[in-house]
């Protein structure tokens, strides 16, 4: 059985890659494309965003970083 964690670093994962294969988009696109709630893609973002994988260049909208990362 997969934990709570288990699940929320695979939708993490899910939504990096998400963003990675569209280069840039918005928190709402997010929001539909996973069909969570906002706050929980806003937390999933602050992860990323916080373990520098992905910026904010403008309110809303989200990229990828540059830095080099193994997806496994």
């Amino acid at each position: 059985m997969e934990t709570s964690t288990d699940r929320m670093l695979t939708r993490i994962k899910s939504i990096y890659l998400y963003i990675k294969q569209r280069g840039t988009v918005t928190t709402t696109e997010l929001v539909e494309e996973f069909g969570i709630t906002q706050r929980t893609i806003q937390r999933d973002l602050n992860v990323l965003e916080y373990n520098d994988l992905v910026c904010s260049p403008s309110r809303g909208k989200w990229t990828v970083t540059k830095k080099k990362i193994k997806v496994s």
